[in-house]
């Protein structure tokens, strides 16, 4: 009977081992890794960024390593949305299996690859979601960046005054289909507008539902991380038709007036942006912003909270934290650059995220008679301020003043 027993327990043990180690190899990835969309092929795919260098079509990827008995059937998500919505949901730990599959066989090496490993360079990088549900943006919500426009003596004022009394956040809402572009795409000048200004900005991406979420809670309703450049139009709006103040839908709310990517990094491969954040933007390889989270007013995830009572956020949703000084309205302020124009590059970074090199090009003219377009703005009005549409010959720019137009942004 014993010997019988001491079969039967080495039976189960060796029948068991390779579900045990299968169960232990999913619950880490070999390599850290990001996840974008991208155009392979004329062919729209999700794809895992790993090393930077190399994009692993997800689908392919998947279906090879079912090829084993040792891996289940699991259907893919058509999309980062639906990746996003099911990655706590079985989706996280088959890349982790993906991963560790391609990295334990040597398969990332030159000459090992599969026709489903490209290298970045060889593929078209898009905006990594398509679409978010909604993007909601801090304003105003690095120190540096408050009143940046106007002397010292008068930002150092603004800065202490907001250090004694910080408030709450202040938020305003992007659009997202056509505002939306990825590292491959250009950012569009809109035709007549001279005062086209730069942001670059930490993007948190919600990965579950929040609704009423405390700050200290906040990080478990965080799916990852993504670098996002807020283009703003600063050449303020015509005369007539608004009662006045900052028309955030035309500063903010144009085509390609986010750019965002290159791609996301799961939180569990970035850790607390609190702590490790550094961001950074240069145009024509000179550096004009730098900042850490040490400049920011309210943190992640005090944005998130404030956020989460105003409206329920939902997976895929973005919550884009601000910019530090160094935009064009305070550089132009104190005469050391000028805003964007066609050819210019913007190059923004955030650390352990990643790099976006976006080109600037100009719109062409508007065909006749195709409605309202903003007019060019009047010389010496607008800095600033928001822009705003209006009839065709309009009018010239209104100035307005940064000190009433709400948050600086």
């Amino acid at each position: 009977m014993g010997r019988h027993f001491v079969w039967i327990t080495v039976l189960v043990l060796a029948f068991s081992a390779p579900l045990l180690a299968q169960s232990a190899a999913a619950s880490v990835s070999a390599e850290p890794f990001k996840l974008g969309t991208f155009e392979i092929n004329g062919d729209r795919h999700v794809g895992i960024v790993l090393r930077d260098t190399l994009v692993v079509e997800l689908n392919a990827a998947n279906r090879a390593l079912e090829r084993s008995p040792s891996y289940p059937s699991l259907p893919m998500p058509a999309d980062m949305l639906e990746l996003i919505s099911r990655y706590e949901y079985g989706v996280k730990y088959r890349l982790y299996e993906i991963v560790t599959d391609l990295v334990s066989n040597n398969r990332l090496a030159a000459g090992r690859r599969p026709a489903y490993v490209h290298e970045v360079k060889n593929v078209r990088t898009l905006a990594p979601i398509l679409y978010p549900g909604k993007i909601l943006n801090a304003g105003g919500n690095f120190y540096t960046h408050l009143a940046e426009n106007n002397t010292p003596e008068l930002q150092q004022r603004a800065i202490e005054q907001r250090r004694a009394n910080r408030g709450i956040p202040y938020l305003f809402i992007k659009p997202s289909q056509g505002p939306v572009i990825g590292a491959s795409d250009s950012v569009v000048l809109p035709y007549g507008r001279d005062r086209i200004d730069w942001e670059v900005e930490l993007s948190t991406v919600i990965g579950r539902a929040a609704r009423y979420v405390p700050a200290p809670k906040a990080q478990d309703h965080v799916f990852g991380y993504m670098v996002m450049v807020d283009i703003s139009d600063r050449g303020g709006r015509p005369p007539g038709g608004f009662g006045g103040g900052t028309d955030w839908f035309v500063m903010k709310g144009q085509d390609t007036f986010a750019p965002m990517g290159p791609w996301i990094v799961p939180k569990e491969f970035y850790g607390d942006p609190m702590v490790k954040l550094k961001q950074t933007l240069s145009v024509n390889g000179k550096e004009l912003q730098n900042a850490t989270a040490g400049d920011m007013i309210h943190s992640v995830w005090e944005v998130i909270e404030y956020a989460s009572s105003i409206v329920t956020l939902y997976p895929g949703d973005v919550v884009n934290a601000g910019t530090s000084g160094g935009t064009g309205m305070g550089v132009v302020a104190r005469g050391g650059a000028t805003y964007l124009k066609p050819g210019d590059e913007i190059v923004a970074s955030i650390d352990g995220i990643g790099t976006m090199r976006i080109p600037v090009v100009a719109s062409p003219k508007p065909p006749e008679g195709t409605g309202s377009f903003l007019p060019p703005p009047v010389a010496g009005g607008g800095r600033g301020g928001g822009g705003g549409g209006g009839a065709r010959g309009a009018g010239g720019a209104n100035p307005g003043n940064p000190a009433q137009a709400g948050p600086a942004k």
